[in-house]
């Protein structure tokens, strides 16, 4: 076993000395932390000596990693999370179990991963309105019995599917999204979303149905848009209005596509982390896909951007403590703990727990669920409704852009590898915004919705930044050696131009459309 180079911290080992560290009242439910909507994340490895001594310990169900039973010939898994009542929490976890959890996800290089997710409004050709959960669980059926796709269920409801390590699943407006597997390169993960997209629309053009890339609904009405049949939904849609005033219109009307990125060390992590935070406003412009609400301008270029300013300041924005001397995985562990809870999960049913303290549940003092403590999978979905523009769990996701067509759900990939998977480019990133202040970084934040990459930004506009940002990603694809420079092919003109993709859907509805957003669900269909 090694340890790997590291700056001040003990948070920095090789995972293949993590898989073998076993915690009896942590790792034991690491078996019970995958959600069956969230498969991305299946890579535990947990060293085959450790498991068989963990299950003499503990007796644990091995059944417990996946839950699943046959109907017919279908195979159908368990709601998300399956397994609550496989363990129970015999003692506290203590802060430093949470650490290790983190700690748990680095990789050495070889073994970096590049995880795509993104969402798309699903509509009736005839009418343009969206579809209704039946709809959607005709189609959910239909891809699984013509694709070989497992089912997911909450109940007697269809909620998902998952193949492999690749997963559909449904955001609380129905939004239909993609959580793909862990690959190697670019390459794979754009043939990823072609089989996708494919498979979909293979099945839903018989249905009368399209899909629509943009980042927010640009014509239907909060009310109009049908409510999933979903438990944590439920509690999420009831405490919205109290922490925010668009929270309700990030859940049902938004659509994004983010990639999730792997670090080998605490350091790594860190030098990840601030380059994604610097630069993740340069992504929202980028990728500014989103300037219509209820078949009218709404004057921003990215309306899902904004919305986040608005959702809940708890749980979102753009963490400048992780610029502070002393951050790390400890410092991340500190902020998601007094992050205020939504749920616990127990016996199938999603117990509310808004507002409530994981501190308090640490402690056995939950007023939702008083004497009971908390397992590695109650720590994992808290730390999913965590909302940062970029978060970290075992590895990083980068959470700054709007949904769009498929060459761009190629194209943001590829920003993000260039920079974070090569250490020169982001060795680069680095310098170019050592000097940004939080209020800089704030303030970029805050205008690039409305102003894209035309946003002041010191002696010049953020186009120009945005230019240096995206050849240095072109020059890190190019020394990965894998041909992946043309994934960057989208992005060229916008950043030559300054013209956002909002500002070309503009112009096409002062102009062509006839101020009408119809046309744009042809224009942007998958």
């Amino acid at each position: 076993m090694s340890v790997m180079p590291q700056t001040g911290s003990s948070h920095c080992m090789h995972f293949d000395t993590m898989q073998c560290k076993v915690r009896l009242n942590g790792i034991h439910s690491i078996a019970n932390t995958v959600e069956a909507s969230k498969t991305k994340e299946i890579s535990f490895g947990i060293c085959p000596s450790s498991w068989n001594s963990l299950k003499a310990t503990k007796s644990l169900n091995l059944n417990a990693v996946e839950v699943q039973y046959k109907r017919g010939h279908q195979v159908i898994v368990a709601a998300s999370p399956p397994t609550d009542d496989a363990v129970i929490a015999t003692e506290p976890l203590t802060e430093e179990d949470l650490v290790d959890y983190l700690v748990s996800g680095c990789k050495p290089k070889e073994n970096w991963r590049i995880g795509t997710e993104h969402e798309k409004f699903g509509f009736e050709f005839g009418t343009l309105q969206p579809m209704k959960y039946e709809q959607i669980a005709e189609l959910l059926n239909g891809i699984s019995e013509r694709f070989d796709w497992e089912k997911i269920m909450e109940g007697d409801k269809i909620i998902g599917l998952k193949q492999g390590k690749q997963s559909i699943s449904l955001e609380p407006g129905g939004q239909f999204e993609l959580s793909g597997a862990p690959l190697e390169t670019l390459h794979q993960t754009c043939a990823e979303v072609n089989s996708h997209l494919y498979q979909v629309k293979a099945v839903a053009e018989e249905m009368g149905i399209g899909f629509l890339g943009i980042g927010f609904q640009p014509k239907w009405e909060r009310k109009d848009i049908p409510i999933m049949p979903k438990g944590r939904y439920d509690i999420m849609r009831n405490y919205m209005p109290k922490v925010g005033s668009l929270g309700l219109d990030m859940m049902f009307r938004t659509c994004t596509v983010q990639v999730n990125l792997d670090f080998h060390s605490e350091a790594d992590m860190i030098r990840k982390f601030r380059a994604g935070l610097a630069l993740q406003p340069i992504a929202t412009a980028l990728f500014a896909n989103s300037p219509f609400t209820e078949e009218k301008p709404n004057g921003f270029l990215s309306m899902r951007s904004q919305i986040w300013t608005d959702t809940d300041n708890h749980r979102t924005g753009m963490l400048p403590f992780v610029f502070d001397d002393s951050f790390g995985f400890e410092q991340y562990v500190d902020y998601a703990l007094d992050v205020p809870m939504y749920f616990v999960y127990r016996k199938k049913k999603y117990i509310d727990c808004t507002g409530m303290s994981f501190r308090d549940f640490m402690s056995g003092k939950l007023p939702c669920l008083p004497d009971e403590y908390p397992t590695l999978n109650d720590w994992e979905n808290h730390l999913t409704t965590i909302f940062p523009e970029v978060r970290l769990k075992r590895y990083l996701e980068m959470r700054g852009a709007d949904g769009g067509p498929w060459r761009r759900l190629c194209a943001l990939p590829a920003f993000w590898v260039g920079i974070l998977y090569d250490d020169i480019s982001l060795q680069n990133v680095l310098d170019m915004t050592a000097d940004w202040t939080p209020e800089e970084r704030q303030m970029l934040r805050n205008k690039v919705p409305k102003f894209g990459l035309k946003t002041p930004f010191r002696d010049g506009l953020l186009k120009h930044v945005a230019q240096e940002v995206v050849k240095l990603a072109k020059d890190g694809l190019e020394r990965r050696g894998y041909k992946e420079t043309g994934f960057l092919n989208e992005m060229n003109e916008v950043v030559r131009t300054g013209v956002t993709p909002a500002e070309k859907l503009l112009e096409l509805y002062h102009g062509k459309w006839g101020q009408s957003v119809d046309p744009v669900f042809e224009e942007l269909l998958y």
